[in-house]
């Protein structure tokens, strides 16, 4: 999309604004300081170099970004990055993991957690879903032996039954134990109340026909985001979860973080309420979401951030996308950005002040038209040295 830095647009401003009166103040001056020093006066060009300098530092801090796996799809969100006072994550899948963690096995009927974790490790050995992958791990974690498994039957969506040393093994839901007539005894539902309160996942494992324990799956939290929350927080940024879970783990994942404010058991189409909330209440807001129903909110952000590998949707929404499908670029993204703004900065002073020393130098009889060629082209040539500084400082810290 086209972007103009507002300090290019106050560039381009001060340029067309300072035409006229320039053209006037060199005819003016004419009979006052001869030709040579008129001319001078016409060349000094203040603020033109804005419309050079203004789009190469954008492209070198896009390149920049680039390079530390940041890529802007809209240059428009370099800039406002620096103004963000709010950060709103969506919970799952951008603060957690896609793939739980086995938080608690419950073992049942005389048989031990190991047993347990065993049958239903056996059962997933070849299974890919999230799931699955966790329960793997922690048979792996523990050194697990697995026996070999046939005749495997996988029931979409509900679970998955096996051939173990003549036992029938099932590993699924609550609801595929209905399926399979396997009674859940009565005792368990007050554990089983109690991890979904705690936004936990539950996965049944039968042998032959009685159940013989549970899995308790919990959400992963991504391992940088504690230390991206601490490094936003010691920025004065606001802090925000949006989840579609229960009040209960959203407000232990926020307390666990170190974030203040949370909303929780939030619908689909409501997150684009909240972040129109937040910025009635005159916050510059930042959300960062991986799923399809986060795009609207990403739409309406001032800034929008997905992960490399977010749905489809979601990260040809969002206006950032971060490459190595983590949060740790993202404090990264503020401190480009702010060094972002003092390169324009500079940038600015290089195409004014050699044009008020033109000028000022012309009634002063100091700097005939010769001179001015130098210093305008002086102050073009500083300039494109400070649009590269940031990617020569780069090349120079990757070398050290």
């Amino acid at each position: 999309k086209d972007f103009t830095s507002s300090v290019q647009v106050r560039g381009r401003d001060i340029a067309d604004r300072a035409a006229a009166p320039t053209l006037a103040l060199s005819l003016l001056s004419l009979p006052l300081v001869g030709v040579n020093r008129a001319l001078a006066i016409l060349f000094s060009g203040v603020g033109y170099h804005m419309q050079i300098l203004g789009p190469l530092s954008v492209l070198n801090f896009l390149q920049l970004l680039a390079h530390q796996g940041v890529v802007i799809k809209d240059g428009r969100a370099l800039e406002q990055v620096r103004d963000i006072d709010t950060v709103v994550f969506d919970k799952t899948g951008t603060l957690t993991l896609e793939q739980p963690h086995v938080g608690a096995v419950h073992p049942y009927n005389g048989y031990s957690e190991a047993d347990i974790l065993t049958y239903a490790a056996a059962a997933e050995h070849r299974q890919t879903h999230p799931i699955a992958k966790a329960i793997q791990l922690s048979a792996d974690e523990r050194q697990l032996t697995l026996p070999t498994i046939s005749d495997a039957a996988y029931e979409v969506g509900y679970g998955i039954k096996v051939r173990l040393d003549e036992k029938l093994i099932r590993v699924g839901s609550d609801r595929f134990m209905a399926m399979e007539e396997v009674t859940i005894p009565v005792e368990l539902q007050s554990m089983a109340n109690s991890a979904h309160e705690q936004g936990h996942s539950l996965v049944y494992v039968s042998i032959d026909d009685h159940l013989g324990g549970v899995l308790e799956l919990c959400p992963t939290v991504r391992p940088e985001a504690k230390a991206v929350v601490d490094s936003l927080r010691q920025r004065g940024v606001e802090m925000y979860i949006i989840s579609g879970d229960h009040e209960r783990p959203t407000r232990a994942l926020a307390e666990d973080l170190g974030i203040d404010h949370y909303f929780a058991e939030t619908l689909p189409e409501h997150k684009a309420d909240l972040i129109d909330q937040l910025q009635a209440e005159g916050r510059s807001v930042c959300f960062v979401g991986d799923g399809i129903n986060d795009s609207i909110a990403l739409k309406k952000a001032n800034v929008s951030v997905s992960l490399r590998g977010a749905s489809t949707v979601a990260t040809d929404t969002a206006q950032v996308i971060l490459m190595d499908q983590t949060l740790n670029q993202l404090d990264e993204l503020f401190v480009i950005s702010e060094h972002f703004e003092s390169n324009m900065e500079v940038n600015l002073y290089t195409t004014i002040v050699p044009g008020v020393i033109i000028i000022g130098g012309a009634f002063l009889g100091m700097v005939g038209y010769g001179g001015s060629i130098v210093l305008f082209t002086g102050g073009l040539v500083a300039g494109l040295v400070n649009t590269a500084l940031p990617l020569f400082r780069t090349q120079e810290n990757g070398k050290g």
